[in-house]
């Protein structure tokens, strides 16, 4: 299984976690990086990943969602066709950096685009796409009640 996070899923386990949401949402993504750092599953590296942990102006935080990032196995590279991609995806009201993870998984043929963004979730499945794009927990519960 081929999955790309967004960056908000590399940030979430370090969000507030007395939400309960985010709570919930953290645990699912601390379980796919763990399938994916044993190789069960094999977890996607963008260079639009890379420019929003840049991003991040705290350097505990920094150094904690590096240390999640430092497992993926393949990097996703930004050409030409993907550009057009995500620029097709920002006419539907996709956010920049959001069209660029949903061309690169599209493009990658990637089997799921996780993101705990509403807005980026809801937009997305207003599109006909070969992957599937899901909100973590939803996801890992499914994939869960399926290896049953």
């Amino acid at each position: 299984m081929k999955i790309y996070l967004d960056n908000c899923c590399f940030n979430r386990p370090f969000d507030d976690l007395s939400q309960e949401r985010i709570n919930m949402e953290a645990d699912a993504i601390l379980s796919i990086i763990s399938r994916c750092e044993r190789g069960v599953w094999s977890l996607a590296a963008s260079t639009i990943i890379d420019i929003e942990i840049n991003k991040i102006s705290s350097d505990d935080k920094l150094k904690k969602v590096c240390s999640l990032y430092s497992i993926a196995s393949e990097k996703l590279l930004v050409n030409d066709t993907i550009a057009q991609l995500a620029a097709q995806f920002q006419q539907v009201g996709i956010k920049l950096y959001d069209s660029f993870h949903l061309a690169l998984a599209e493009a990658y043929n990637y089997d799921v685009l996780l993101t705990t963004d509403d807005a980026f979730l809801n937009n997305a499945k207003k599109l006909s796409l070969n992957i599937s794009v899901e909100n973590p927990v939803a996801w890992l519960m499914e994939v869960l009640r399926n290896e049953r």
